[in-house]
């Protein structure tokens, strides 16, 4: 796994959280900022897993695969997840559903770093 990418994903997951949480707070249903947001965390964790698949092909092979697959599989989906629902909910909550799938992110990139490692 790349501690670079992983770190450039937990900071962008946080900074649209609170993005999306400021406007959540204020009233504001999600803007351009947060969907661009969601869209960019979307392709970083699509590449962590391309990387991690290349990973597993090439042999090497984390301490619980399966549980590994699941990490892998719930974040390569949950900011298209959060994006959809916000996309549905034109509403300050649209904004509190992408802030708070944005925080699960990072929840997920280190679950996955301590599986691997």
């Amino acid at each position: 796994m790349i501690g670079a990418l992983n770190l450039a994903i937990i900071i962008a997951s946080l900074l649209v959280a609170a993005w999306a949480g400021f406007a959540g707070f204020r009233g504001r249903a999600p803007d351009r900022v947060q969907f661009a947001g969601l869209v960019l965390l979307q392709a970083g964790v699509l590449a962590m897993g391309v990387i991690a698949l290349v990973a597993l092909l090439g042999g090497e092979r984390p301490a619980e695969p399966e549980t590994f697959a699941g990490y892998l599989v719930t974040m390569v989906c949950w900011p298209a997840v959060a994006f959809v629902l916000a996309r549905m909910e034109p509403t300050k909550w649209g904004s509190v559903t992408v802030a708070v799938g944005c925080l699960v992110i990072p929840v997920l990139v280190l679950r996955l770093e301590q599986i691997w490692g």
